[in-house]
């Protein structure tokens, strides 16, 4: 985001201690999965009638094993049937070897799938993001979003790799194995499922109260994401107010959050394993018991007690893989009720259909009986009005909180305004696309935003055929000539954590930036609040140039750096309370007065 469209946060915050949403259900998170899978379903089901194929081919071993058992039981009396050995083996090697095959080529797609599933999620909420409006981020903790984007798109991109495909085959597995034993014995095939159907039931007693604890999870991982890049990015006001213990207890209650909703998840749902190890054992004693009772009463061979050994474990291995693919498809569903929420998220309003353009800028800019909150039942703004004409240097002063930022914030249509209307030479602000009114303006924020690229990338971005002339002399306009001359590689030299750059050569880089820009019209919000008086003398002279033919608006403290405005609009509680010049408005002894005279008093 460029500079012009940087806003400051004055919107409501969400605390890192907030008590995480109610989830949505298992079955609706999966769905939206599915639909967003859509597209590569037909590969996707392609790669799974391969690791289905691949099963089908291992579940032919026993049977091949029950052939040999009976040969070797056969040949005890006799000559063992050595061709008749070779020739079954041959064959299950054959058949072992095609279901590795299967089994590779399902991987193989699914690696290729679960990337350019993970790709479109991000790429999906990079696009989200520039269509958010600035509310959302002012409601929303950096970190949360980036847990969103990170975290929560990589445990959806590890199911689509692992658990879908395993339980695939542990259901294919699973069904087959019955099937098969169904079909050599059906006495010891009921055993067998019977002993099994309680592990099903309390399998599935488990994941209904699992489920909210992994979504809990994913909330509070997010929360802590956000907690610690707050923390880190203001480690020295941190230290310098000596909150360490303060931060430090936030932390710990999040961290206890974390860990009370991991240990639920992890411990409710590690219990499935032993369960289904538990069911698995106690059904293959129960086959081979019966086993033994029959084939002691002549009703079935020696072999098919081994074929049905094999069977057996072949049965109850699906029932391990169900339970650890149930657990990581809870977490998958957490994570992406989280992503497509945020996907879902309420958008700006369409623009596309607005055709209002402005020709030649002159600048003239209107306010009329605006009125603005940022929540509904909390108005701050109150029958806002007044008109700036082409080329005037506005200044915007009144004491913190009185709504300076936020008419620049509604000015940009960074928010939309409750009633009134915002005019630019004429025409409508609501009638012009969001682009079309940040390309009219340059701005200028007291905080900085430089990111790690090249000093000439960072002074020309979002511009094209900038020269190297260009950059220097505004470089050279705010002072910052000798410092980029003085930089090893000059313009080229990238900014990064081997750089040291001072909040003021920050803020000169964002001045420059804005000079670069050349827009029509001009924003500075406390523009030299981070330099020294010399300095800030040097960027005044620099800024009288820059806003000449320009409409300009100023907020700033320093009330002598806007002396020689056009107009100075005086707010308080959100409403113009005097407007005039800078001699104007002293000669009227009042609010203004107050406030330039108590910057000038003695104690």
């Amino acid at each position: 985001m460029s500079e012009r469209k940087e806003t400051l946060r004055t919107g409501p915050r969400r605390g890192p201690g907030r008590v995480a949403e109610k989830p949505k259900d298992f079955k609706s998170a999966m769905l939206k999965l599915i639909g967003y899978c859509k597209p590569y379903i037909l590969v996707i089901c392609i790669a799974l009638v391969c690791d289905m194929a691949g099963v089908i081919f291992r579940l032919m071993g026993p049977d091949q094993l029950r052939k040999i058992t009976n040969i070797l039981t056969e040949g005890l009396t006799g000559t063992i049937d050595m061709p008749g050995i070779m020739s079954v083996i041959k064959l299950l090697a054959v058949l072992f070897a095609v279901g590795a095959f299967l089994s590779f080529v399902t991987g193989l797609i699914m690696t290729v799938i679960t990337q350019k599933v993970n790709k479109g999620l991000r790429e999906s909420i990079s696009v989200k993001i520039n269509r958010l409006p600035v509310s959302y981020f002012h409601s929303t903790s950096t970190g949360d979003v980036l847990s969103r984007v990170t975290n929560d798109v990589d445990t959806i991109g590890q199911t689509l790799h692992q658990s879908i495909s395993s339980l695939i085959s542990a259901v294919t597995m699973f069904i087959g194995s019955i099937v098969l034993m169904f079909c050599t014995n059906w006495i010891m095939a009921i055993v067998a499922v019977a002993s099994s159907v309680i592990g099903f039931f309390f399998m599935s007693l488990i994941m209904g109260r699992t489920q909210k604890f992994f979504t809990a999870r994913q909330k509070w991982l997010g929360e802590m994401n956000g907690h610690v890049e707050e923390i880190y990015t203001g480690q020295r006001v941190v230290k310098l107010f000596n909150a360490e213990d303060k931060e430090k207890k936030k932390f710990d209650y999040i961290n206890d959050k974390m860990r009370e909703n991991n240990w639920k998840s992890q411990f409710l749902s590690g219990l499935m394993q032993p369960l289904m190890g538990f069911v698995g054992n106690f059904g293959y004693v129960a086959v081979c018991v019966t086993g033994a009772l029959l084939t002691m009463n002549g009703k079935t061979d020696f072999g098919v007690i081994v074929a049905f050994m094999v069977y057996i474990r072949q049965f109850t291995s699906p029932l391990s893989q169900l339970a650890q693919a149930a657990t990581t498809l809870q977490t998958t569903a957490a994570a992406s009720e989280r992503v497509f929420e945020f996907l879902e998220a309420e958008e700006m309003s369409d623009e596309s259909a607005k055709s209002r353009k402005l020709g030649e800028v002159k600048g003239d800019v209107e306010f009329e009986h605006v009125r603005f909150g940022y929540t509904a039942d909390k108005e701050i703004i109150h029958d806002f009005s007044e008109h700036i004409l082409p080329g005037q240097k506005v200044a915007i002063v009144g004491p913190t909180g009185a709504g300076k930022t936020t008419m620049v914030n509604l000015l940009m249509r960074f928010y939309e305004i409750n009633s009134g209307a915002i005019r630019i030479d004429g025409i409508d602000t609501s009638e012009m696309t969001r682009e079309e009114i940040h390309d009219l303006f340059g701005m200028v924020l007291q905080d900085t935003w430089l990111f790690e690229g090249s000093v000439r990338e960072n002074l020309a971005y979002g511009k094209e055929e900038i020269t190297d002339e260009q950059l220097m002399n505004a470089c050279k306009a705010v002072g910052l000539g000798h410092f980029i001359n003085s930089l090893p590689n000059g313009l080229d030299t990238v900014l990064d954590e081997s750089v040291s750059l001072s909040v003021g050569q920050k803020q000169l880089m964002t001045i420059a930036r804005a000079m670069i820009e050349d827009a029509p019209m001009l924003i500075l919000d406390e523009a030299t609040s981070s330099v020294d008086t010399r300095t800030e003398l040097q960027i005044q002279k620099a800024m009288e140039a820059l806003t000449v033919g320009r409409t300009s608006f100023v907020i700033a403290h320093r009330l002598s750096t806007i002396k020689n405005s056009d107009k100075i609009l005086v707010m308080r509680d959100g409403d113009i309370v005097e407007s005039g010049t800078h001699e104007e408005l002293l000669s009227l002894n009042g609010f203004y007065a107050q406030l330039y005279n108590s910057q000038f008093e003695v104690a």
